[in-house]
């Protein structure tokens, strides 16, 4: 039976907005013995003046209860402001809660922000020495691994460059590479990994990955890649604005969140046709992005075919009208540009449907355009970004994690037949 190694009973965390003393230094170790010593609850070293109103305190957290378990690996989803970060401090013992206890074994490596423990002044040679002594890490450990965490961090060339030159991007390069070789008991790894390109992040991923399955560790892991948390994690919670709204298995958790935050993300529809965007000849009134999932909650990765169904009212009779469906990236490179037929058309409502089969668009951030024309000529109306979605990478038997090339991934087999050596000698 695995043993506990976190344990987290009604776990909350409150903040004071706009106080941070009573302006009295007796008034302050006064409240500040009664919290620390007397647990008195009606005050606290984050509430120092008492005050109970609620429009002057906030709830980071509010009655947070977590079992975890040697190995588990588990993912902290919600909202921006949900209280995922405040719970990692709290995990880490970098913050106390206001009431609840925290109980923990083993030996814990946090990343909760881009380069820990780093001097801006020193070189990322000493950074190294520095970050790792202050993680737990004796001199002799980071001697014998510290080939790997250069090779990992990929700076080679900026070693011996002071840290404050360095870019965010090699900043959490440096810091990941540190904590990952730490070889803890327990890695918390918080939001930070955003801050590194692609290709990092998928390397941090697989790195994280090996350290949960193949060396056991346990992992607890906050990210908004939803196909991350459900790939490395096996259990995952929910936070929502300070309180766990669900626990449990991480592809019914990620289902849930999906469910309650963005089954609406996707559709646009107007029922007033002078508030649809357009113009005096087009108004759009609905445009909707269908995935085709088996759980219409699951996320959209790169096998998923996708749907697009758009009405628009035409407010010209005896027109030939056509309609282009154009695909961007994220930084505004044309993908593809699907046209219409150019047909007649009188007053009304038109309707439009494209489907984008699997298999086809590589792992990134997208958006649509809506392009009307008249004669296929004479731009009528363009409805610009007016879907935005991202589709996340996918991958089986494979230990290459790198950014894949390209902005379609397209499956087209390709097939290798082996010939033997006798007959190419022939």
């Amino acid at each position: 039976m695995s043993k506990l190694v976190i344990k987290a009973d009604n776990i909350s965390k409150r903040y004071m907005l706009g106080t941070i003393g009573s302006g009295s230094l007796r008034r302050d170790m006064q409240n500040w013995w009664s919290s620390s010593f007397l647990n008195n609850d009606k005050t606290d070293i984050d509430n120092p003046l008492g005050k109970t109103d609620s429009k002057d305190q906030i709830w980071a957290l509010k009655d947070i209860n977590l079992e975890i378990k040697e190995g588990e690996t588990w993912g902290i989803v919600g909202s921006n402001g949900a209280g995922k970060s405040t719970f990692l401090k709290i995990l880490s013992r970098i913050i106390k809660p206001t009431s609840g206890s925290i109980k923990g074994r083993g030996r814990i490596s946090s990343l909760l922000e881009v380069g820990t423990g780093f001097h801006s002044e020193l070189t990322g040679r000493e950074n190294i020495f520095i970050s790792g002594h202050i993680l737990g890490m004796k001199k002799a450990e980071i001697q014998q691994k510290f080939d790997e965490i250069v090779e990992f961090s990929g700076v080679e060339n900026f070693l011996d460059t002071p840290v404050k030159r360095y870019s965010s991007g090699m900043y959490v390069r440096l810091a990941f590479a540190v904590a990952a070789h730490l070889e803890p008991d327990i890695l918390i790894i918080d939001e930070v990994l955003a801050v590194g390109d692609a290709e990092f992040q998928k390397k941090c991923l697989g790195k994280m990955n090996d350290a949960s399955t193949q060396k056991g560790r346990t992992i607890i892991f906050v990210s908004h890649n939803l196909q991350a948390v459900s790939n490395l994690c096996s259990n995952a919670i929910w936070l929502d604005k300070g309180s766990m709204r669900e626990s449990g298995p991480s592809k019914t958790v990620i289902n849930s969140y999906l469910n309650a935050t963005f089954s609406k993300k996707w559709k646009h529809e107007v029922t007033d046709i002078k508030l649809a965007p357009g113009n005096e000849n087009i108004r759009v009134t609905y445009i909707e992005l269908i995935p085709h999932l088996a759980n219409p909650y699951d996320v959209i990765d790169i096998r998923t075919p996708l749907t697009i169904k758009f009405r628009f009212y035409n407010a010209n009779d005896n027109i030939c009208l056509s309609t282009d469906l154009l695909l961007f990236t994220s930084m505004g490179d044309c993908i593809f540009d699907v046209p219409s037929k150019p047909t007649i058309y009188n007053r009304g409502f038109v309707e439009g449907e494209c489907t984008i089969p699997g298999n086809f668009l590589n792992d990134g951030s997208f958006y649509f355009t809506l392009h009307f024309s008249k004669d296929t000529s004479i731009e009528l109306f363009s409805f610009d970004n007016c879907l935005m979605f991202d589709i996340a990478d996918y991958r089986e038997n494979s230990n290459w994690y790198d950014k894949w090339w390209g902005y379609v991934r397209p499956n087209f087999p390709l097939l290798l037949n082996p010939v033997g050596e006798n007959n190419l000698l022939k």
